[in-house]
Formats: structure tokens, C-alpha cells, sequence
């Protein structure tokens, strides 16, 4: 090997390991980013932001001390010694590279909210029979006009007698969905529903009968419904459905998801 190819080796050597540094730090950033901005509910649920918060301060304490550790052995001319302590599946270097490209695309892109076409993907049959919301949060002193959307899905799946509900208040808010097994005058009003994060969200809603046809209110649009409550038959079956006396469009909440 030339000298110029050991110094460039060096050179790398020295360098690969800021790399590392700098993609740990980023990381602690980034989720701390998330937090401030609170785009976090986006993402986790908020039981766990502790964890999250957590766990980007112990990556900035990890990546200020292994800093100082670099930065000391620079100025004594000191290449790291643990290069060759490791088996890699990727070349030196690519694994950090990877990270910190994500760190960077996180800073980038703003996490998406989950919508209609993530409901109709994740089962849009399962909406109308409610089976996935957790009975445990029922709440049955709740007056019905008070209910969230939710709060009427997990109440249907603690009593899913229908005619049990005919005539109550209701007024509630979601986002709208168009599926094929409705006819032009009916939508789905749904929210998704996380139970630890987005990735194991899930769509709860119920159908909303209109006075005029659904275009009008496009796939994924926030709406606030009010009406009341009756029974209808509804892909061959008996469904507790919203019949709307008001509809007013509004902008999309801050936190959009129910937990």
C-alpha cells in the first residue's frame, strides 16, 4: 500500500466513526423534534412518549460522550481501535450512512395522518360490525349526545342491539369514507383508533345516512354530524346508523387519532 493510499485510510478511519456520532445524534434530534412539535401523536401512543423521550437523551448523552472520546483521540493522532473488533453485515460505514439518511428524510418529511384509503386497505367490513374497539373503555353514564365516535362503537360492542339506540342524540366527528357497499346517500364516518403506535392502528366508524349525495363531502374530509340514531339494513344487515340533521365540515384535529 502507497502512502497516499494509507493516508486516505487513515483519513477514513478517522472519519467513519464522526459518522456514527452524528447519526446518533441526529436520531436523539429527531425525536425530540417530534415531541416539541407534536407530531409525536402521530406516531406513538401517548402513554409511551416517556419512552421516546427517554430514549432521545440517553442517544444524545451516548453521542456527546463518544464525541469527546473521538475528539480526543484526534488530537493525539490516535486511529479508533474497535474498527476490527466487529463482524458486519455492511461495509464500514454503511450502517450509520443508513441511519443518518433516515434521520435526514424524518427532518424532511411530516408524518401523514392515516386516512381512507389506509381504512379501506386495513378492512372496511370490520368497521361495521365494530369488533376490534376495547369494551374495557365503555363508559355507560356518558349521555348520548356527549359520546365520541369511539365511545358509540365501543358502547355498540358492549350492547350491539341496535333498536336499543333508536332516536338518541348523537354528535360526533370524523373523517369521511366512501366504500362500495354504501349507496350514493350514505358515508362512513370513522377515526383511527392506536393502541400502542400507528403501526397497529385501526379504524372504527360508523354509517351516516345524508339528506343529499355523498360528493359533496369527498374521502377524507373532517366532519362534525349531528342527528340521531336508527336502525337500517346495511350490506345485508341490521345497523345502527347516524341519520344526519347537520353536517359541517371542519379542519382536521390536532390529534386525530383515538386511544
Amino acid at each position: 500500500m502507497t502512502s497516499i493510499q494509507k493516508q486516505k485510510q487513515k483519513i477514513k478511519n478517522q472519519l467513519l466513526p464522526w459518522l456514527d456520532v452524528i447519526a446518533i445524534i441526529a436520531w436523539g434530534i429527531l425525536m425530540l423534534k417530534y415531541w416539541f412539535t407534536g407530531k409525536l401523536n402521530l406516531l406513538i401512543h401517548p402513554d409511551y412518549f416517556w419512552l421516546v423521550i427517554v430514549g432521545a437523551i440517553g442517544l444524545l448523552i451516548v453521542g456527546f460522550f463518544k464525541g469527546i472520546q473521538l475528539w480526543q483521540q484526534c488530537r493525539r493522532y490516535e486511529a479508533p481501535n474497535n474498527q476490527q473488533q466487529h463482524i458486519n453485515l455492511f461495509p464500514p460505514g454503511w450502517g450509520s450512512a443508513l441511519l443518518l439518511t433516515t434521520a435526514i428524510l424524518g427532518f424532511i418529511i411530516t408524518p401523514r395522518v392515516f386516512a381512507s384509503q389506509i381504512a379501506l386497505k386495513r378492512g372496511v367490513t370490520e368497521l361495521l360490525g365494530a369488533t376490534r374497539a376495547q369494551p374495557q373503555a365503555f363508559r355507560p353514564t356518558i349521555r348520548p349526545e356527549e359520546r365520541s365516535l369511539i365511545d358509540w362503537v365501543r358502547t355498540l360492542n358492549v350492547y350491539p342491539e341496535p333498536d336499543a339506540y333508536t332516536g338518541q342524540k348523537v354528535k360526533v366527528q370524523g373523517f369521511v369514507i366512501h366504500p362500495l357497499e354504501l349507496d350514493q346517500n350514505h358515508l362512513l364516518l370513522a377515526r383511527f383508533v392506536i393502541t400502542c403506535c400507528a403501526a397497529d392502528g385501526y379504524p372504527a366508524g360508523l354509517p351516516v345516512q345524508l339528506g343529499e349525495n355523498r360528493n359533496q363531502y369527498p374521502p377524507d374530509t373532517w366532519l362534525e354530524v349531528e342527528g340521531q340514531m336508527f336502525t337500517e339494513n346495511i350490506a345485508n344487515k341490521r345497523q345502527l346508523t347516524i341519520k344526519a340533521s347537520s353536517l359541517k365540515k371542519i379542519p382536521q384535529p390536532e390529534n386525530p387519532y383515538s386511544y
